[in-house]
């Protein structure tokens, strides 16, 4: 098979989502008949039809399907080699792409890094960060798309090296006039008589909690399921439900929001957050200097034991 080339990839992934070739010319600022020869000419050096050509449009087959997948994934590198040299041309001596899940980048990561780029030493180092969920990170970072990764050491990091950068401590968060809101901690059994605000069943914390529910014999009932920590919030204000969410994002706009803290005395809720990379001796300078901050930042940071301590609050 001949070498694809990007331009009719584009074309072709711009078919795909518009199902017309007409209008995906109109958005790519070309005639029709010249999407429809680059179409062809894919087809051919792929060996397969790439669609079915319908009254309403077009639709891919089974193997335009396939090759969608691989288009996209082909131009979000090319795009990413573009934005590289890009940088570099700007004066940028060292580039590190990282991914993070949501909890990390909600906590104290985007401070740590601004931190490590405010150095002197650092000036001429971008780092770019990108928000992912647990299993698309590590495998990211093992197909090499990322070098760097930040996330819970729940997942599963079988193949790649880590680093400690910080732990933290799942709570739940409640109304103040709910029942477990007078509790200084509780455990995860407790709340399964509650209705639950949730995150998507894609991401780590909603493995963990469906887990420690199976284990206890109970049922886990969600009344919503959000994307973020924020909408969390909002909904446990609005007497949605309660919420399972890192202590450390919770506690600092409790009081503002109007919702309750209470840590969870279960030992899988005290997390260790790693740093993850396929292989230390392959990271460029930038990279390792970038872990070595990270790991910096974690020593100095209080221990767990302290971390987890939970305020006591005088029961009335």
């Amino acid at each position: 098979m001949r070498d694809l080339d990007l331009t009719s990839l584009r074309l072709f992934v711009a078919v795909c989502e518009t199902r017309n070739i007409a209008r995906a010319a109109e958005r790519q600022h070309i005639v029709a008949s010249a999407v429809s020869k680059r179409l062809a000419q894919l087809e051919a050096t792929v060996g397969a039809p790439l669609f079915e050509r319908r009254r309403r449009g077009v639709v891919p087959t089974p193997a335009g399907e396939i090759l969608l997948e691989h288009a996209r994934g082909m131009l979000a590198g090319a795009d990413r080699v573009a934005r590289d040299m890009a940088a570099y041309g700007r004066g940028v001596k060292g580039l590190v792409r990282m991914l993070a899940t949501v909890s990390t980048i909600a906590e104290l990561l985007p401070d740590d890094i601004a931190r490590f780029l405010q150095a002197p030493a650092h000036r001429e180092i971008r780092v770019d960060i990108e928000e992912a969920l647990s299993r698309d990170l590590v495998r990211s970072i093992r197909e090499g798309v990322a070098t760097l990764g930040v996330c819970w050491d729940a997942a599963d990091l079988e193949g790649l090296q880590t680093r400690t950068y910080r732990h933290d401590r799942l709570a739940i968060i409640a109304p103040p006039a709910h029942p477990l809101a007078r509790q200084a901690e509780c455990r995860f059994e407790e709340t399964l008589a509650c209705e639950h605000v949730g995150l998507p069943a894609s991401t780590a914390v909603h493995s963990m909690l469906a887990r420690a529910a199976a284990i206890a014999g109970r049922p886990l009932h969600y009344r919503a399921v959000v994307s973020t920590f924020d909408a969390s919030l909002r909904c446990v204000r609005a007497g949605l439900g309660i919420a399972v969410v890192p202590r450390e994002v919770a506690e600092p706009i409790a009081q503002t929001v109007g919702v309750r803290v209470v840590p969870l005395a279960d030992p899988w809720a005290h997390r260790r957050i790693v740093i993850c990379f396929r292989d230390e001796d392959s990271l460029s300078p930038a990279a390792r200097m970038l872990v070595e901050h990270l790991e910096a930042a974690s020593r100095a940071a209080p221990p767990p034991a302290a971390a987890a301590a939970p305020v006591r609050r005088r029961q009335r």
